[in-house]
């Protein structure tokens, strides 16, 4: 009977390394109606839970919303009103091509399956997708292309970690994950950088994980101007496996250093409305701040102006920035991409044209963390508490 439950848990365990993701995609767009055709191989049409047609290349699907149900047109020709449509390709390797009368987006291509059904008066569309295929979009989106392989490597790595980690983020829309920066981009398929392919599954089934054994939280951003951010000066938390550190990898790209100038009425306005913080009282000190170190605060905690919020109003591209008055105007000399917090993108891409490999890149920006096989290790758990009859 032991031997039947191992084996049970092998299969399950090696169907793991195939996992599928559920993506909202196209979520930015109010979209009611939209056209697809299959880019690669056949798909069979499901309306709710019967074929009821079949797509093949050169051949169009048109959905639109009817109420709380999809219409479904095949070939312009029959129609079929339903609750939910699922899109299965019959093969490996398909592909589908989105566009749409409504909205520009024919350049979004997605691999495996689709999902589609009718959420607060719109069409949701769910990729059903192999998680190196979600992964391997994901890198692409977030690090384009002619990058080191070392590089695509530790992107990989970090994007599956937080798929992993944050799988149920959007569970009450119908989905796992979204396909924008608020989760993490995922504009498309692979479909310009062959490389990226082979770093996804040179890395497949590694993530990081703390010094308790838990995924962690793999923040990253573009480019952290020279020193990482504490994640108590963005998220009010600090993270133990996440630091502030000079960064000297990141310094020579085109996102390393930024200028900007506001009015200075717009700064002291904004200062004084939100935070009482006003010239009257604290005269030229409200414009003129270095930031050497990074910092949580503009001038001093006891202003109560944190940085972020600054980032937030005037749109800026990171919150390491220093300040000065130049006649009547505030000019900020910035640095950096992003929020700053964890593995630097540029930093990352620096190192890895040094020489340096994917694992010593993540330990770098990660203090005290593991690279380990999610799926080896999710087997070895289920092993163990076979063996402890604790199924």
């Amino acid at each position: 009977m032991r031997i039947i439950l191992l084996i049970f848990i092998l299969s399950q365990c090696l169907s793991l390394l195939g996992q599928q993701m559920r993506i909202g995609v196209l979520t930015d767009y109010q979209i009611k109606q939209l056209d697809i055709q299959s880019a690669q191989g056949s798909y069979d049409i499901f309306g709710d839970k019967s074929i009821v047609s079949l797509l093949v290349p050169g051949r169009k699907v048109s959905l639109s919303v009817s109420g709380s149900r999809v219409v479904v047109h095949v070939g312009g020709l029959v129609s079929y009103t339903v609750s939910k449509v699922m899109l299965v390709p019959q093969r490996t390797n398909s592909s589908l091509l989105f566009s749409s009368r409504q909205l520009n987006i024919k350049k979004h291509s997605y691999e495996d399956a689709l999902e589609i059904f009718v959420y607060k008066g719109r069409l949701q569309f769910v990729n059903v997708v192999d998680m190196n295929n979600y992964i391997s979009g994901v890198v692409e989106s977030e690090g384009g292309g002619g990058r080191h392989l070392e590089y695509y490597k530790v992107q990989a790595l970090m994007s599956r970690t937080y798929a992993l980690k944050n799988k149920r983020r959007h569970e009450k829309e119908g989905f796992e994950l979204c396909d924008r920066v608020h989760c993490q981009a995922y504009h498309s398929k692979l479909r310009y950088t062959p490389k990226i392919r082979q770093a996804v599954e040179s890395t497949s089934g590694e993530v990081i994980i703390d010094f308790n054994g838990d995924l962690v939280t793999s923040y990253f951003a573009a480019n952290c101007g020279g020193q990482t951010c504490d994640a108590s000066y963005v998220w009010n938390n600090s993270v133990p496996y996440l630091s502030t550190f000079k960064d000297t990898f990141c310094l020579q790209t085109r996102q390393s250093r930024w200028t900007k100038r506001i009015p200075k009425a717009t700064w002291s306005s904004f200062l004084a409305k939100k935070y009482g913080v006003k010239e009257s009282t604290y005269g030229a000190l409200i414009y003129n701040f270095d930031q050497e170190n990074r910092k949580a605060f503009y001038i001093h905690p006891s202003l109560g102006v944190p940085l972020r919020d600054l980032r937030k109003e005037f749109k800026l591209k990171s919150s390491y920035f220093s300040t000065k008055l130049d006649g009547q105007e505030v000019v900020l000399s910035g640095r950096g991409f992003g929020h700053g917090v964890g593995l630097c993108q540029e930093g990352a891409m620096g190192m890895a044209d040094l020489g340096l490999d994917y694992k010593q890149i993540a330990l770098y920006y990660f203090n005290k963390i593991r690279i380990i096989n999610y799926y080896e290790s999710q087997f070895f758990k289920q092993k163990k508490d076979v063996g402890t009859g604790n199924l």
